[in-house]
Formats: structure tokens, C-alpha cells, sequence
């Protein structure tokens, strides 16, 4: 029952700040990265403004290094849901052909992500942008307000105070405003919200035999010919879950047999407990992703 309670309470406060975002914002706009706190977040759109779509476009910031069953989502998400979808490329990154093997991780997620999102931003003049950020996911997001303003990446000196859940919109000239509807869901609480509402969500996330190779980051999978094998490396078939959804070299996979959100729930709940074992630290440079401004 307490849970219940919790999601339902963490379910009006998502669809509360979608209504402000939508009422208060120029051309506001919602991240998707078809990742379950994206899946979430739109779930939670469709709900603030049902029986309408949602009045805001999805933005997927495109690296080419997805895992292909993503973009199938994605694709799939869009066309059933009848949704307006902008798929935005660093045109930088696709002359350059920057890629986590060539250029390194660092330079790879800040080009493709942090530079691709302010891209797309100031190309279609969005003024709020919309993700699925959490606070236990990496650390620099735990000081991160609700509605977060923003010139050039992110300036914690810029963070206004959020008393009594009022939110402050407004934004200056030289801004933008980063929102984040799920700040104060774990992820344990987004898998029992995706089991209890019958949410879609990507099937990278549950346990299936795949093609891995073990790598300083744990085991990758092989999801297309461009990823170099070391000497004597062979993909090996393993039962295998996803549990963040990135690009796929920079992606751990875990081994698992959880192929329903709920066992999902009672495998997060036992290894971690609510609010632990989050799902970015094994996976890239998520932290000093978000020091440069990344946000999805």
C-alpha cells in the first residue's frame, strides 16, 4: 500500500510540472532517448493531457551508436503514438566521423550529446527541454533543481531555490531551462511504475542471449560489425539485460534472466534496495557527461 501511495503521489507531481513546463514555456519540448525514464516520462505526458497528445514535440539527439532495437522503439513508439518526433546529428560529429573507438569516450558523448542537444535547442528554438533526469543517477544531478536554467552547460550558481514546490519558470534572455520531472524517483521506483502502469520500454532491458565480449566496463554487446575485436577476442553468446541504455559500446550489459519488469523490480530490489545500485555508474562518463551540460 505504501507504494502504491509513493508512485501515486510521484505520478502527480510528474503530470503537475508537465502542465507548468507546457503552460509557462515558449516552445517547450520532450528528450527522448527511448530509455525506461524517457518511457516514463512519456507516459506521463500522455496522461497530463489526455485525451490530447502531448503539446510538445519528442527530441531524440541521434550518436549513430544506439543499439538498433532502440532506434526500432523509437520509431515504432512514435508512428503508434501518432507523435511529432525531431531526430537531431551533429553535423560536426557525421564530417568528422566521431565515433567511442576513434575519438574516445569523452570526446565522443560530449560532441554527440552535450553539443548535438544545444544544436538542436538553438536550431528549433526551444526554450525548455524536458528529460528524464533522477537524482540517483549521477551525482552532479543531486543539487539539480526541478526547473534549472542554463546558458552554456550547466552553472550551479544559476539554481533557484524551489520552496514549497513553487517553481520558478522564469528564464533570461541568454537562457534555457532544463526540466526534470522524475528528480525524486529512484530507479526502483520507475521499474514499479513501469510493472504497475504496463509501460512500453525498450526490450534491451530484459534478459535475452546475446552476443557479448568482456571489456574493462563489463560485457558489451556486439550489436553491429563496427565494433573492433581484440586478438583472439570471440563473442560469446550469454543471457543478458541492458540496464542503461546509451550508446552500446559505452553500454554494460548484465547477466540476468529478468524478462518482466517484475522480476526487474524484485532484481533491483534485492541487490540494492530503493534508491541503490543506480543504473549509470558501470556505463560511461555519465558524470563528467553532466559537468559539460548533457542531459537527455
Amino acid at each position: 500500500m505504501r507504494t502504491l501511495t509513493r508512485l501515486r503521489a510521484l505520478e502527480a507531481e510528474g503530470v503537475d510540472i508537465l502542465r507548468e513546463v507546457v503552460a509557462e514555456a515558449a516552445r517547450p519540448v520532450l528528450l527522448y532517448s527511448m530509455d525506461k525514464d524517457s518511457s516514463v516520462l512519456l507516459h506521463l505526458a500522455r496522461k497530463a493531457f489526455h485525451p490530447a497528445r502531448p503539446p510538445l514535440p519528442l527530441l531524440h539527439v541521434d550518436t549513430t551508436w544506439q543499439f538498433r532495437e532502440v532506434i526500432e522503439f523509437r520509431d515504432r513508439t512514435a508512428a503508434r503514438l501518432g507523435l511529432d518526433l525531431i531526430v537531431h546529428r551533429n553535423p560536426e560529429c557525421v564530417r568528422l566521423g566521431v565515433g567511442p573507438f576513434t575519438h574516445g569516450p569523452a570526446v565522443h558523448t560530449d560532441m554527440w550529446w552535450a553539443q548535438g542537444l544545444q544544436q538542436a535547442l538553438d536550431e528549433h528554438g526551444f526554450d525548455a527541454a524536458v528529460g528524464g533526469a533522477r537524482r540517483d543517477g549521477p551525482r552532479s544531478r543531486a543539487a539539480e533543481r526541478v526547473f534549472a536554467p542554463r546558458a552554456r552547460g550547466r552553472e550551479q550558481r544559476r539554481q533557484r531555490p524551489e520552496l514549497w514546490d513553487l517553481y520558478n519558470c522564469r528564464t533570461a534572455p541568454d537562457e534555457t531551462v532544463r526540466v526534470s520531472p522524475l528528480a525524486n524517483w529512484t530507479e526502483l521506483d520507475v521499474w514499479e511504475y513501469v510493472a504497475r502502469e504496463d509501460v512500453p520500454v525498450a526490450p534491451l532491458y530484459f534478459a535475452a542471449e546475446r552476443p557479448v565480449v568482456r571489456r574493462d566496463i563489463g560485457l558489451v554487446v556486439v550489436d553491429d560489425e563496427r565494433m573492433p575485436l581484440r586478438p583472439g577476442e570471440r563473442p560469446e553468446r550469454r543471457l543478458v539485460r541492458v540496464r542503461a541504455l546509451g550508446c552500446y559500446p559505452l553500454s554494460a550489459a548484465v547477466e540476468s534472466d529478468a524478462r518482466t519488469a517484475a522480476d526487474i523490480v524484485r532484481e533491483t530490489a534485492g541487490t540494492a534496495g530503493r534508491g541503490g545500485g543506480v543504473d549509470h555508474d558501470a556505463v560511461g562518463p555519465a558524470e563528467s557527461e553532466e559537468r559539460e551540460g548533457c542531459f537527455r
